[in-house]
């Protein structure tokens, strides 16, 4: 009995091990708690039904339209997808790298983790505001199922979470932020081509995504987890390039700006 319960000790002491060290390369779960921002303090407040800024949204929405069919419809279509390897393959083109994300579970985790806090710190503005989406004022087609888009409009999440990918890759790859943050622009302004988000929620989750790194940037635990994410990336600065035709077709669907 007793020569039993060692052997279920030890095995357990094996278990335990091998896992605590893959435990401590996952990095911080979080690298900002609630109330560390307060973006109703410094966001404008949304839009109301009949002032100028509600009026230039609708006006936007009316207008690209226009757009349903065409390369940038098709482009914003993809742009619907949050996941890591589309976002890896969606900054590939500004990048000059492509990459997925098993080949970088740090940068990704960075990423992702950066993104989600930034993303959770906008429902305060949200639950506040509670502004519905364009398609509930105007008809026209959008590019992404309504089922999928009930939440508020204001600010855009989705823009949020790629501006903040954006801003991290362009602090780690400095020599190309200029493309980097261009796409990151992009991204956010397919939720106006695909009418899911008026223009103003886009800013407005851009400006929130700038204020909420702005804050975590002071996190002992983004900065490690950061600097494990440069030196995976300077690893992986050998593997492949994307394709140079698939670049070339994207920089001419985005030189025509949507605003």
């Amino acid at each position: 009995m007793k020569a039993k319960i060692l052997l279920i000790a030890v095995l357990i002491c094996g278990v335990l091990f091998n896992t605590l060290p893959a435990l401590a390369l996952e990095g911080a779960s979080s690298y900002m708690k609630e109330g560390d921002i307060d973006l109703l303090s410094i966001l404008p407040a949304a839009p109301k039904e009949g002032d100028p800024r509600a009026e230039a949204d609708r006006a936007i929405f009316r207008a690209t339209r226009k757009l349903e069919g065409s390369p940038r419809w098709l482009l914003a279509t993809s742009d619907v997808s949050e996941k890591p390897d589309y976002m890896y393959s969606a900054y590939s083109c500004a990048m000059g790298l492509e990459l997925t994300e098993k080949q970088a579970p740090a940068l990704t985790h960075v990423l992702e983790t950066a993104a989600d806090n930034a993303s959770d710190a906008n429902r305060a503005v949200k639950k506040k505001f509670q502004r519905q989406r364009p398609f509930k004022f105007d008809d026209g087609p959008i590019c992404q199922s309504r089922i999928e888009v009930m939440s508020f409009d204001y600010p855009s999440g989705h823009t949020t979470h790629g501006w903040t990918w954006a801003l991290i890759l362009a602090e780690l790859m400095p020599e190309r932020a200029s493309a980097i943050l261009a796409r990151g622009r992009a991204y956010g302004e397919s939720r106006i081509v695909c009418g899911v988000h008026n223009a103003s929620a886009v800013e407005a989750g851009r400006l929130s995504a700038t204020l909420s790194m702005t804050r975590l940037r002071s996190s002992p635990a983004f900065q490690a987890d950061l600097a494990a994410a440069k030196a995976e990336l300077s690893a992986l600065a050998s593997q492949s390039q994307p394709d140079a035709a698939r670049c070339q077709a994207e920089a001419q669907t985005l030189a025509t700006p949507v605003l």
